[in-house]
């Protein structure tokens, strides 16, 4: 193909051109595979992913790639298939160069990774012709079929579901995100960028207060409509969810589930999607406790970064 320019991401144009790629170039059956519609809005939002944006464009402005990578070095693409062979090393250098940038405090080494649904056996080659490894870690897309009767959620006294109150909500949040999962991961900007979405609902954004007013646990439920003219489904999702340490044991997490099944449900979805790491049993267990089972799995891979290897990007 005639030669292509790359440049880094410039704004929401560029967003709109990302979006029509995905949905240019993904079967239906994956337009929900990550980074999605809804995911790209919430990545691009942030300053830091589009710094790590890169755009790849034919002489007359047509897109034909974009990579990124995002605040946990994961390495995400999309490419038109005239340009997938001849962007591959392009895509690789970029990932690298952004995840050098991370390296500091005297770090030499890192992993940059990937994922890929587990039935997508051309993406899976990509990665692994480029030094990508499979990883033992897998993340889980569970579903629960709404036609089933959805029992009434139940709560311990005192406890109470509500939905979020907007964003003066959102370091108490952030924080109890933090507290569940045990992680510095998430922040305020990251948390704005899910609530700051096209098609984010705050009616279906719910928590748990506990009686001295503590929010107690979380679980954004959301519906993409874009994502399911696409595919042809009616599903919603009810993730993530977290419950923290304090409260954890109490049957929250499964009363704000059966809320979220019982919220989609009345928006006239068929289905609800659940996504969670094969790690989290508690997770997979109380799911479990409601209706939902495995549908699919998303497989990882990593390669090894050396801050010592040049790019050309830099």
């Amino acid at each position: 193909m005639t030669s292509l320019v790359s440049r880094g991401y410039t704004g929401p144009q560029d967003l709109q051109a990302m979006l029509d790629l995905l949905l240019a170039v993904r079967p239906a059956e994956r337009i929900k595979v990550y980074p999605g519609i809804v995911d790209l809005h919430e990545l691009l939002a942030m300053p830091e992913v589009q710094a790590n944006t890169r755009l790849w464009l034919t002489g007359d402005h047509q897109l034909v790639g974009f990579a990124i990578v995002d605040r946990y070095c994961n390495l995400l693409f999309e490419l038109a298939p005239q340009a997938a062979v001849e962007l591959e090393s392009e895509v690789v250098a970029w990932g690298e160069s952004c995840l050098r940038r991370t390296l500091q405090d005297g770090v030499v080494s890192g992993t940059l990774d990937a994922s890929c649904s587990g039935e997508d056996f051309e993406r899976i080659a990509w990665l692994e012709r480029n030094g990508f490894a499979p990883q033992e870690i897998r993340t889980l897309r569970l579903i629960r079929p709404l036609g089933q009767p959805i029992p009434a959620p139940q709560l311990p006294p005192g406890f109470s579901i509500r939905s979020v109150a907007g964003d003066d909500e959102v370091e108490a949040l952030v924080t109890l995100h933090r507290a569940a999962f045990g992680t510095q991961n998430m922040t305020v900007k990251e948390r704005l960028s899910m609530m700051h979405t096209p098609e984010y609902a705050a009616e279906l954004d719910l928590v748990v207060s506990a009686p001295d007013g503590r929010l107690a646990a979380y679980c954004l439920v959301s519906i993409s409509r874009l994502e399911n003219e696409r595919s042809g489904r009616k599903e919603g999702n009810t993730d993530p969810v977290a419950t923290h340490p304090d409260f954890q044991g109490r049957g929250l997490a499964k009363a704000l589930l059966l809320t979220g099944l019982t919220k989609l449900k009345q928006r006239g979805m068929d289905t609800a999607v659940l996504g969670t790491s094969s790690e989290n049993l508690a997770m997979q267990h109380v799911a479990a406790s409601v209706g939902f089972f495995i549908r699919s799995k998303t497989l990882w891979f990593s390669r090894p970064v050396s801050a010592a290897t040049v790019s050309r990007h830099e």
